[in-house]
């Protein structure tokens, strides 16, 4: 298999004069079965290719085969990664939740590697990451959210101007994933991952864990798309499954709906950049806001704890906690002189 290339430069100086080193059979042998038998997203693929290069690099400069690390051995490459930026003449450190990334792709390999035979210790395992606060999610405010999806995307092809549209709405319409999005197939079949079936105004995805769930859709998402269908033909190739397709007629990747996101809410005058996970935000946070049935929203994410979906309650806090300020007479923490 040929490894894609890491998805980002090389956070630790010390990996770069070795960067090109090659990967080991096993490691491209469990990037194989990750991307055949797990059929882990692409973008994943690419994180974990980068991941289990620092993990070949490290042990070559410990001068220690991947077979025999040892616990101790990954503590130092971890401390090695966290702590590369202390130099002035290194590039920053990892994060604490690119560590914790770099632990699962390590992990993930030494378990299939032992389930084998290849290894008799997991080295990985009772590793944990430093921890890091964890930052709430950016949800856009309702009305840049519902001016953003209302808005007719300018386009010398109108058919991709309708596409563009469609996806805005189904995108912020129902909260999907940009990966649940882009493997979306025209029509329902035995190979396809999701489609919307414009009747029932449900669109059905295979989510994490390829997990299928199925997700209400907006009259306004229903319009989008039906205008959309009408001009996909004349885009798509004739034997392109996909609901939405690129300039060339195959189906969009996770980087060109990002790319197109970020250039429709500069049109649309947004003040702040917008990514597709923005808007599943945005879904997630108004929705709360409006009902109060954390359960209800849980199951249109598609989350497995109940306590992932939470994190929105304290957007919906926040919400509040700005009306109070804002409308209160006594909201004022402090008086005009500056003392409690």
């Amino acid at each position: 298999m040929s490894a894609p290339g890491p998805a980002e430069p090389s956070a630790d100086a010390p990996d770069a004069p070795d960067a090109g080193r090659p990967l080991p059979d096993p490691v491209l042998r469990y990037l194989e079965h990750l991307r055949v038998e797990r059929r882990v997203a692409e973008r994943t693929l690419v994180l974990y290719t980068d991941a289990l290069g620092r993990l070949v690099r490290g042990a070559a400069r410990l001068a220690v085969p991947l077979e025999r690390l040892q616990p101790h051995h990954v503590r130092m490459l971890l401390a090695q990664l966290h702590g590369a930026g202390q130099s002035s003449h290194h590039a920053p450190g990892l994060s604490p939740r690119s560590l914790a990334l770099q632990l699962s792709a390590w992990r993930g390999l030494y378990r299939w590697w032992g389930r084998r035979g290849g290894v008799a210790l997991n080295p990985v395992d009772g590793i944990r990451p430093p921890k890091a606060p964890k930052p709430l999610p950016k949800a856009l405010p309702v009305d840049q959210a519902v001016a953003l999806a209302s808005q007719v995307p300018e386009a010398s092809d109108p058919a991709l101007a309708a596409r563009d549209h469609a996806i805005v709405e189904l995108l912020y319409g129902s909260g999907l994933r940009v990966g649940e999005l882009v493997s979306l197939d025209a029509r329902p079949g035995p190979e396809a991952a999701g489609w919307v079936d414009a009747d029932d105004a449900t669109v059905h995805v295979l989510g994490k864990g390829r997990k299928r769930r199925s997700v209400p859709v907006g009259s306004h998402a229903l319009k989008a798309l039906a205008a959309w269908d009408a001009l996909r033909g004349g885009v798509a190739a004739p034997s392109e499954p996909a609901l939405f397709v690129s300039q060339r007629g195959t189906r969009l990747s996770d980087s060109q709906v990002r790319s197109r996101l970020r250039q429709l809410a500069l049109a649309a005058g947004l003040p702040t950049s917008v990514h597709p996970h923005m808007l599943r935000h945005s879904f997630a946070s108004h929705l709360l806001q409006s009902s109060g049935d954390l359960r209800a929203v849980q199951e249109l994410l598609g989350h497995a704890s109940i306590s992932t979906t939470q994190i929105y309650t304290q957007l919906d806090f926040q919400h509040l906690a700005k009306v109070y300020d804002a409308a209160h007479p006594r909201a004022k923490r402090k008086d005009p002189s500056g003392s409690r």
